[in-house]
């Protein structure tokens, strides 16, 4: 089932159900950036969390804040995804709830296509997480040498 929330339009965001969001959107455009009560998600978060590129471009063409936090933290690690939230605005060296960036996950995930893409987008490696772990010392620790010389090249 996954994730119940209390706002309908995140809900529907969750579950790929693009009619529904539109016409939550088409009754409040408001609700576009509404936060879920539980965890803060907005429907983009929620979009996000699975995956669901087709929500997540009609959200941002309707001008959704691309850097609205939630209380959790981590989305899908997907390119196209990135791409999409990149382009739009997002700030590359947000951290979440534990402090960490979108590079320190790609970093423990060994994403070798998200870490170019995001050093291209100005990510900072030496950023410290709540743990006083960067990204670097990510790779460092897990011993993935070819992201650690990407790393620092960019630092």
């Amino acid at each position: 089932m996954g994730i119940l929330y209390s706002e309908p339009i995140c809900q529907a965001a969750y579950q790929n159900d693009l009619g529904q969001v539109w016409q939550w959107v088409r009754e409040d455009g408001n609700c576009i950036n509404v936060q879920d009560g539980f965890n803060g998600d907005t429907p983009l978060i929620c979009a996000c969390r699975r995956g669901h590129l087709r929500i997540v471009s009609f959200l941002l063409r309707r001008n959704a804040d691309v850097n609205l936090k939630n209380r959790v933290s981590k989305t899908k690690q997907n390119e196209s995804l990135v791409r999409m939230l990149l382009n739009a605005g997002a700030e590359v060296n947000a951290t979440d709830c534990y402090g960490c960036t979108a590079l320190h996950y790609a970093c423990e995930m060994k994403n070798q296509t998200l870490i170019p893409l995001l050093l291209a987008a100005h990510a900072d490696p030496m950023i410290k997480n709540k743990h006083g772990e960067s990204s670097l010392d990510i790779a460092q620790r897990l011993k993935f040498s070819q992201i650690e010389l990407l790393l620092r090249k960019a630092s």
